[in-house]
């Protein structure tokens, strides 16, 4: 019993009878840490050998997993910036990210929107609201936009037997309201006039082969005009903009606008464009252009907006688009340059409701911008700021063939070689037009309506070949007009024989043309055979350089107040033909009487005296060529895109945010 009692010494303690002592000459006892030290009875169990093998793989192990939790982590955040970025630049083609203003996804949005359509075609008459016209609006403006609905979608769905009644007792009612939502979203299209010989008579061009044939060079391939190191690329440099386009025909406005995305993107800013009708041919432009058009004119364009420096509309028909998304967000009225290029009261009242809600106004000419502060001072609309004038000009490329100094220029394309080929190139083209070398052929390029006037300018050339230009009709104290007498004394009648007045009329075919008007012209031909082998007509197209080289005198006939500016006005004083123009409008603040052209009036008296202008340029070729000069000349002092750009600069300059 007194023995279970007795401690029991550890063999390692020293001064017990079992102590250790080290074997070394010092006699001190052997440090713990010592390889050499070991411990002998030790009441515990031996440390293991493999254990060291295990902690190390189990810290190798974990490390691993470390690393490998660290590169998920990095590619979900790599995904999400990725998605995030493609999400704020408007790439949302797939669905992959939220599609619609507010953060709904386009398919969510589909789907919201048909069960709205089925509860509205259930329902009554009375119950058909705006808002549920605006949703039934929304489906068929996304089915028209390729945009399916997910029918296999669990959602909540009426019986068979439920939607079967729902649709006989509201057949005839949905179908009303789908055919007028219809009809507001879509314009009709008017009945076409096939571009043919035989409709019109004689229908040459266009001349693009003939151009990049002769010329060497196609405006295919150049790549940008930007002048990098100027103050207009350096105030865009990074920028985004929106740009809205009211419509795609081949026209000034969105020629303007087309070249204005071109500038902006050749110097590094990034564009996005929206496109409230798509009709005309100007879509694949912007695709060879690389300049990319929005999907749609809603959503996806109001959150594309937001993220924009700045919004620059390009004609008075994006009024319903402003108001639309002023609606949204109130930072809208700060973002807004509107660039107006209409001169009608009907222009001015379907836009005078937004016109004092945007940052910056924008005319394109003196005249313009008079008649629309009248039309506001009318009406009592106070702007927020002073309206600016930014005239429109003549883009690189036709400056380039009309052999004026501009950014396309090198050493084996200067301006003297490009006068030698623009000559050569008249010469192919009306050989090809089958002209004589002493025919005068008058030039008209514009969109085939009323008040554009070919009508009129029709029946000033049948005045010239009836005789019913009379001497009677002249002003004694015209210069011009007296030296037309003296020449018609000393004019033979052979001489006479042998000149001839060709007239071109362009843009057959442009989706701007007024179909009822062209049939009225081609009748008055039919009924006038000898005028009708005096006219030409050519189909709308960007390559107008070839028709601008082949003619010899440019007519502006605009009636009404008149052509706003008249950008085919300038163009073809480039190219130095004298301007035949009504006193109106912008056309009087471009053509300087006797100096650059002439000067009618409006309305069938003008036609007398266009008629009288018009001999008097075929039977004085010295004095065409001397308008020519001086009107090429004021291009270059006013007119040229380096102008154009440098007052819209000072515009940007003072409406852009900066950040």
């Amino acid at each position: 019993m007194e023995e279970g009692n007795v401690m029991r010494l550890s063999p390692l303690r020293p001064g017990g009878g079992g102590s250790y002592k080290s074997p070394s000459s010092s006699g001190k006892s052997t440090p713990r840490g010592s390889p050499s030290f070991r411990r002998l009875n030790s009441g515990r169990s031996p440390r293991r050998e493999g254990r060291g093998v295990g902690v190390i793989s189990s810290h190798c192990f974990r490390s691993n997993r470390v690393v490998l939790w660290l590169l998920l982590i990095t590619l979900w955040a790599y995904a999400g910036f990725y998605f995030q970025s493609k999400w704020a630049h408007g790439d949302n083609k797939e669905d992959l990210f939220s599609g619609g203003y507010g953060g709904e996804s386009i398919r969510e949005i589909s789907e919201k929107n048909r069960r709205d359509l089925i509860a509205n075609v259930s329902s009554s008459a009375a119950n058909m609201n705006e808002s549920s016209l605006k949703n039934l609006d929304v489906v068929l403006a996304k089915n028209g936009n390729g945009v399916s609905l997910n029918k296999s979608n669990p959602l909540k769905k009426l019986s068979k037997r439920s939607r079967r009644s729902s649709r006989r007792k509201n057949r005839g009612r949905s179908k009303a309201v789908i055919m007028e939502d219809v009809e507001s979203e879509v314009e009709v299209q008017e009945e076409e006039i096939p571009k043919q010989n035989t409709t019109y008579g004689l229908l040459v061009g266009p001349f693009g082969s003939i151009e990049d044939t002769i010329l060497g060079w196609s405006p295919e391939k150049r790549s940008g005009t930007c002048d990098r190191k100027g103050a207009f690329a350096r105030l865009v440099w990074s920028r985004k903009f929106v740009l809205i386009f009211h419509e795609l025909s081949m026209t000034g406005a969105p020629l303007a606008m087309l070249e204005l995305a071109t500038e902006f993107l050749s110097c590094g800013a990034t564009i996005r464009v929206i496109v409230l009708n798509k009709k005309g041919g100007l879509m694949s432009e912007l695709s060879r252009r690389k300049i990319k058009v929005l999907e749609d004119k809603s959503d996806l364009s109001f959150k594309t907006a937001m993220k924009a420096d700045l919004i620059i509309a390009g004609s008075a028909v994006c009024s319903s688009w402003i108001e639309k998304y002023l609606s949204r967000t109130v930072l809208g009225s700060s973002q807004i340059i509107w660039w107006i290029m209409e001169n009608r009261r009907e222009y001015f009242n379907r836009s005078k409701l937004v016109l004092n809600r945007v940052k910056k106004l924008i005319f394109i000419s003196e005249s313009q911008s008079k008649q629309w502060l009248s039309w506001c001072e009318e009406e009592n609309i106070q702007l927020k700021s002073e309206p600016n004038l930014v005239p429109l000009c003549v883009n690189d490329e036709l400056a380039f063939v009309a052999g004026i100094s501009c950014s396309l220029n090198t050493p084996s394309f200067t301006t003297e070689t490009m006068l030698e080929k623009r000559h050569s190139l008249r010469i192919a083209v009306r050989e090809e037009m089958g002209l004589k070398d002493d025919d005068m052929l008058v030039l008209s390029l514009s969109s085939i309506n009323p008040g554009k006037g070919q009508f009129l300018l029709l029946e000033s050339l049948r005045l010239m070949n009836d005789s019913g230009v009379k001497d009677s009709t002249l002003i004694d104290h015209d210069y011009y007009s007296r030296a037309l007498l003296q020449n018609r004394n000393n004019v033979t009648q052979s001489s006479k024989q042998e000149k001839g007045v060709k007239l071109l009329f362009g843009s057959v075919g442009s989706k701007s043309n007024k179909v009822s008007y062209v049939k009225t012209l081609l009748g008055y031909l039919s009924t006038h055979s000898n005028l009708s082998k005096s006219v030409l007509w050519t189909p709308a197209t960007t390559r107008v350089a070839s028709l601008y080289a082949a003619a010899d005198v440019y007519v502006m006939n605009s009636q009404g107040l008149g052509e706003t500016f008249g950008r085919v006005t300038i163009e073809a004083m480039a190219f130095g033909l004298p301007v035949l123009g009504t006193d109106s409008g912008g056309t009087k603040e471009i053509v300087e009487q006797n100096i650059t052209g002439l000067l009618h009036p409006l309305g069938r008296p003008g036609a007398r005296v266009l008629a009288k202008n018009l001999q008097f340029l075929l039977e004085n070729p010295s004095t065409r060529q001397e308008m020519g000069i001086k009107g090429r000349e004021k291009v270059k002092k006013m007119y040229l895109k380096k102008h154009m750009f440098h007052k819209f600069g000072e515009v940007l300059y003072r409406c852009m945010r900066i950040k």
